[in-house]
């Protein structure tokens, strides 16, 4: 019972620098905006689309963050 199945050592991580994860944050930030505006804003006063399409696919959506659309 001297053995131990666990390993005592962690594993190597290689850290990531700030210069390789900064153009990925910055695109995740811009398509979360994206997505914000439309779930929240389109058919508004800044509508992009004609109609109600965005607005009827973006419904429960609406509802389920808590943006009032009716």
């Amino acid at each position: 019972m001297a053995h131990s199945a666990v390993p005592t050592t962690a594993p190597a991580v290689a850290p990531i620098s700030l210069s390789a994860l900064a153009p990925w944050a910055v695109f995740v930030g811009v398509l979360m905006l994206v997505l914000l505006y439309l779930v929240g804003a389109e058919q508004g006063a800044t509508a992009l689309f004609e109609g109600n399409t965005v607005h009827e696919w973006m419904h429960d959506g609406r509802h389920l963050l808590g943006f009032p659309c009716h």
